[in-house]
């Protein structure tokens, strides 16, 4: 933010990209870091603050304007990035702008250059019309290997009691997912076995297998191609992937051509001489979509809760098409001439079982595991009136991916026991919570929906604390000459033990208020409710907080004040203990009041 804030200073993003498991969980503990990890983690920050101490160009934004000049060095969206850890790329969006556009215009001059001085215009545009067949398969090719495993998770999902299955074990999703997509992949080659030719065989004087595998390879050189294009005018930095694949295409099929030149058109040797040159683009590609099939997978933990009916599917299908499009990735280059080997029926019969046993196999795994655990957030509330009344009591529960609470407390009975579930429980016949009860998380309670309450004693907390957090005037409101009024107020935490935040939620015409520098920050809505301003406050639990409140005319100002406590009483700490190891339970207190000014 501060970057952003004080005018475009340079700066470094540094993450561990996987561990997901255990971000923000009970699990995250010193123990579970990758080794060596804290050292690249130092190395890279003195070393990126050692570069940015010592550079002359370092400027902020209105430095730069200031001096109206950027010295030619403004790199602006630069490309970089590792091979296989071993060392890295980079290289400026100017030359990206050069080294990105190649692959395109070799595409489009390809059919001139290759048909013009030997056949004439005529045969060079009906060459370029088979290379854009072929792109046309080849992007066939390509969305049925995502479509499939869309289909195929949507029926797993369909004959399994709960999803995610792959979550704790990773290996499902690519048992699952890979041979499907790769049928779907082979689909436009086993349908279009003899691909349909504009060309004139007999007047070219080449075979038509030839041309074949031409129109195929020039069709996936594009689709590459122009991938890489749409990157860049969409100013995006990942256009090195297909940058990268395209020029391996390219250096395969000239290996491709100088195999069949010198030793005649032998299928076994001329497939080996395509390989081999794709063999560091193939390497990549599984590396880098391998990690990124990881990190998905990890992050779908923590995704959010979408209400039904269509939330329980919605992380298979990201998982599903992720997959494809990564299998889609590695194994697409090879289509144009392996295919003829892939393409058979005993293949996609095979890949087919596979896929088939791979889904009967999956719902045997049970999704979560201590290593992998499924979050829970257990509220305490309590609702009170002033500094020392309750009002009302409850525990609140919500999961934060598509597995509902009735799937915890199917598979965690002690649980149910505790809060008296019985059999015939579901979401109608129990008091449902909204955004607003877990107001002290905002904004990670946009992520909850289906959330449910159960009634919770308060006289413990009574026992436990002298005061509550209580809002209240501290001065008289004032009134200006444009009718406008102002109401001051002060905030008190209370007798509470561990204040973690406490945030407020006005509504109501509020034209100005004492944050912030006085500026209003963009209006919330949560669920169907009016548009209000949220601001969240941080300090130690002793502080008291002065602030005022600027309203367009004389109507009520609505504040809702909720504090997180991250101690709980006995009784809460009993049911969170009773939780299953498979379940990483984040529990607090939550006190919240509504005053009206």
């Amino acid at each position: 933010m501060f970057s952003e804030d004080y005018g475009s200073i340079p700066g470094l993003d540094i993450i561990f990209l996987l561990g997901g498991y255990y971000y923000h969980t009970n699990y995250d503990t010193v123990d579970r870091l990758v080794p060596g990890s804290m050292q690249a983690r130092g190395d890279n920050l003195y070393s990126a603050v050692k570069a940015f101490a010592e550079s002359a160009k370092l400027r902020n934004a209105r430095q730069r304007e200031s001096l109206g000049v950027s010295n030619g060095n403004d790199d602006g969206q630069a490309v970089f990035f590792d091979y296989l850890a071993w060392f890295m790329i980079f290289y400026s969006r100017r030359i990206a702008m050069v080294l990105h556009g190649i692959p395109v215009i070799i595409f489009l001059v390809m059919p001139f250059f290759s048909r013009f001085l030997y056949s004439g215009l005529w045969c060079c545009f009906a060459t370029f019309y088979d290379f854009v067949k072929g792109m046309i398969l080849h992007t066939t090719g390509i969305m049925l290997a995502i479509i499939f495993p869309v289909l195929f998770s949507i029926l797993r999902l369909l004959v399994s009691s709960y999803g995610m299955n792959w979550f704790a074990n990773p290996f499902l999703a690519f048992m699952m997912f890979i041979p499907i997509s790769l049928f779907g992949l082979l689909i436009p080659r086993t349908v279009f076995r003899g691909f349909p030719l504009s060309q004139n065989v007999s007047v070219l004087k080449v075979s038509k297998e030839a041309l074949s595998d031409e129109a195929r390879f020039w069709g996936a050189f594009g689709f590459y191609a122009s991938l890489t294009l749409a990157y860049l005018l969409a100013g995006l930095s990942g256009g090195f992937l297909t940058f990268f694949t395209s020029a391996s295409m390219l250096l395969a099929w000239i290996s491709f051509c100088l195999s069949i030149k010198f030793c005649g058109r032998q299928l076994a040797r001329s497939t080996v001489f395509y390989v081999i040159p794709l063999i560091p683009c193939l390497t990549y590609s599984v590396y880098f979509g391998g990690f990124l099939v990881q990190f998905l997978i990890e992050k779908m933990g923590m995704m959010g809760s979408l209400p039904p009916p269509y939330g329980n599917y919605v992380p298979d299908i990201v998982v599903a098409a992720v997959v494809g499009v990564v299998t889609s990735w590695c194994m697409g280059p090879l289509m144009p001439i392996c295919g003829k080997w892939l393409a058979r029926s005993s293949i996609l019969q095979f890949l087919l079982h596979l896929s088939v046993i791979a889904l009967a196999l999956s719902s045997q795994f049970f999704p979560y595991s201590r290593d992998a655990p499924k979050r829970v957030v257990f509220q305490h509330t309590f609702l009170t009136a002033d500094a020392n009344r309750i009002v009302d009591s409850s525990y609140d529960f919500s999961v934060v991916d598509s597995n509902s609470l009735l799937f915890l407390f199917k598979y965690a009975p002690e649980v149910a026991k505790e809060l008296n579930i019985g059999p015939e429980f579901s979401f109608e016949t129990t008091k449902m919570s909204n955004q607003r009860t877990f107001l002290t998380l905002f904004p990670v309670n946009f992520l909850f929906s289906r959330s449910l309450q159960f009634p919770a004693r308060s006289d413990e907390i009574l026992k436990q604390y002298r005061q509550f957090p209580h809002l209240y005037t501290n001065k008289p409101q004032t009134m200006s000459s444009d009718g406008s009024r102002r109401v001051y107020l002060e905030l008190s935490l209370g007798s509470l033990k561990e204040v973690w935040v406490a945030v407020l939620n006005i509504t109501g015409p509020l034209s100005s208020w004492s944050f912030a520098d006085t500026k209003l920050p963009v209006p919330e809505t949560a669920e169907g409710g009016p548009p209000s301003y949220i601001c969240r406050l941080t300090g130690s639990s002793h502080e008291k907080w002065n602030f005022w409140l600027e309203g367009r005319n004389v109507e009520d100002i609505r504040v809702d004040v909720a504090v997180l406590d991250q101690n709980l009483v006995e009784e809460a700490k009993k049911l969170k203990s009773v939780f299953p190891g498979w379940a990483d339970v984040t529990a607090y207190s939550s006190f919240l009041s509504t005053y009206v000014f």
